[in-house]
């Protein structure tokens, strides 16, 4: 549905330029918050992690009209000197980013977080769940002024216990507390941190999760809003906090989720509908 109506359009990001990193494909929540950034005057650049992902992101890069499509791995110091040392040559400067990377091993996205979560995957996932966008937001930060802004992406598993989220669960509560400690250290330089909490989208990240239909349908039917979390929702959200509708707004984590995170016990009746 979110694709068949346009977003809105007007020049809230006129003149503005960003990085965008973690658009895995054409239904990735970082895919829908670049077509409404576009919508609103922004030029963006992306980064993809091999030619797989680069087969997919560059069209849809393409299409917005963008020129620089980078090469980035988080996990390697080395190609994110090169990533960044491509924008600022390019550009010079920017005025925001948007970090939408996670990851883990599959098998830890099912059953016991105790019995299926080893060192090794758990130093992985926090290292491109979490530390990268720490990493990001440092190299970003050197080419920001005041005024810019960052976010990044999280759901509710950080909060509370998600059958089968984990280990991904434990990654997105560092990935929050992280936008705090990041938003504290570059507010005196005028720059803005903030994370959104997007309920269940369907996404290539979501389809790893064991019980994702679950999931899907007992946030559909609990949440105050009785509906699904809609892309174009998340992406409005994400316009608010990178534009300067998002003045004094910094260290949030703002959920966009049909307002499921409020719930403590949804209604009996809920459940049977």
């Amino acid at each position: 549905m979110g694709g068949e109506v346009p977003f809105p359009t007007g020049d809230l990001m006129k003149g503005k330029r960003g990085l965008v990193m973690g658009v895995a494909n054409k239904n990735s929540i970082a895919w829908h918050i670049a077509q409404q950034l576009h919508a609103q005057g922004a030029e963006m650049a992306f980064t993809y992690a091999g030619e797989a992902l680069e087969r997919r992101v560059r069209p849809l890069a393409e299409s917005l009209g963008a020129d620089l499509i980078i090469e980035c791995d988080v996990t390697d110091d080395a190609s994110m000197d090169a990533a960044f040392a491509a924008v600022k040559e390019s550009w010079g400067s920017l005025d925001f980013l948007v970090h939408a990377i996670a990851f883990t091993d599959k098998t830890a996205l099912e059953g016991s977080f105790v019995e299926n979560t080893t060192r090794q995957i758990f130093k992985d996932t926090m290292d491109v769940s979490a530390f990268s966008f720490v990493d990001a937001a440092n190299r970003a930060s050197v080419l920001m002024k005041p005024g810019a802004s960052m976010i990044t992406l999280t759901y509710l598993g950080s909060e509370r216990t998600i059958p089968n989220y984990n280990v991904m669960g434990v990654a997105k509560a560092a990935l929050e507390a992280s936008t705090r400690y990041i938003a504290r250290d570059l507010g005196p330089k005028g720059i803005r941190v903030n994370a959104i909490s997007a309920g269940p989208i369907k996404t290539l990240a979501a389809a790893g999760i064991s019980s994702g239909k679950h999931m899907f349908s007992f946030n559909r039917k609990a949440s105050p809003l009785r509906d699904d979390t809609e892309p174009r929702g998340v992406a409005g959200a994400a316009l608010y906090l990178l534009s300067d509708l998002g003045l004094s707004c910094t260290g949030e984590t703002h959920h966009v989720d049909a307002g499921f995170h409020i719930v403590g016990m949804p209604e009996e009746s809920a459940l049977k509908e």
